[in-house]
């Protein structure tokens, strides 16, 4: 397993801040520009090493397409040969001081809001380009405590309109034209998204069509309810339960059409709650939700 610190041309390594599917991430410095980086590294040690390099590839050729403050940007990406092999893959990227929705402890039902018209005004963009992000999810979206965001790993992305050879998603997210490998939309990212808005509100996942594992490690068939949010949280406007559960819906052409309407119906709610707030004189107010599970709240 690598070190914290190692030594990489071209770079001097701070420390190491993370870690994913066969990868690290450093924070790092790049020696020729001086700016402060994220680095992260793979290394070819079996046959399946490969599918991450791939991955690595994407995300650095699609996010170069995609020029959006909320959409982490790539430097650059450096490949290391031997016998004209591909052993290791480097991509320097945008270094974003920040967490996971998933690692935050808790934030209000209006940053929730603000949070996700964040995220719907960077998806959209992606979407006049042409391209679906295909894994929105906690993980893949940073909040910094200046109250900004950046989306993050483009490694599943693809073109609108594209079938996948193989099912890719995070299951939790997944929307079911990825499982049954069918054409990707922008109404895909829709459903990543309003399942993400999901467990953000409920600290639940909605039912998706890749089985849970019971205790034994079996596959159980997911036949779940997926109750609104509003049902288990009276606190959670209705006019957001709506939005939540029309995201989600199995059939892409019964979601919302695009990007726009959901940045348009939230800027409604956004407006009522923090109208509210104001007419009320409630700076004090603290209204909060679970999130990620039991004892949490935002």
């Amino acid at each position: 397993m690598p070190k914290d610190v190692i030594d990489i041309e071209g770079f001097t390594i701070i420390k190491r801040i993370g870690s994913g599917a066969r990868s690290f991430i450093y924070l790092a410095t790049d020696e020729e520009t001086r700016e402060t980086v994220a680095l992260k590294r793979a290394i070819m040690e079996t046959p399946e090493d490969m599918r991450i390099f791939e991955q690595m590839e994407t995300e650095f050729r699609i996010s170069r397409q995609i020029d959006h403050p909320y959409i982490r940007k790539c430097h650059k990406i450096l490949r290391k040969r031997k016998l004209l092999r591909t052993q290791e893959l480097l991509l320097s990227m945008e270094y974003f001081d920040g967490q996971s929705l998933e690692e935050l402890p808790g934030i209000s039902l209006g940053d929730i809001l603000l949070v996700f018209r964040m995220v719907a005004t960077a998806l959209n963009a992606m979407h006049q380009k042409g391209y679906v992000h295909c894994d929105i999810k906690p993980n893949n979206i940073l909040f910094s405590p200046k109250g900004s965001i950046k989306i993050i790993d483009f490694g599943q992305s693809c073109k609108i309109g594209e079938i996948k050879k193989r099912i890719q998603g995070t299951p939790d997210y997944i929307a079911p034209e990825q499982v049954r490998r069918e054409h990707l939309s922008h109404r895909t990212d829709i459903f990543n998204l309003g399942a993400t808005m999901y467990w953000a509100l409920t600290g639940k996942n909605v039912p998706t069509l890749i089985p849970k594992k019971n205790e034994y490690g079996f596959s159980v068939p997911n036949t779940m309810e997926c109750r609104s949010p509003s049902e288990i949280y009276r606190k959670i406007p209705a006019s957001l339960s709506n939005l939540v559960m029309e995201c989600v819906k199995e059939r892409p052409a019964d979601r919302p059409s695009n990007m726009s309407e959901i940045i348009a119906r939230l800027d409604i709610m956004i407006r009522e709650i923090f109208g509210n707030r104001a007419q009320a004189n409630a700076a004090t107010d603290h209204t909060t939700l679970p999130q990620g599970g039991p004892g949490q709240s935002i």
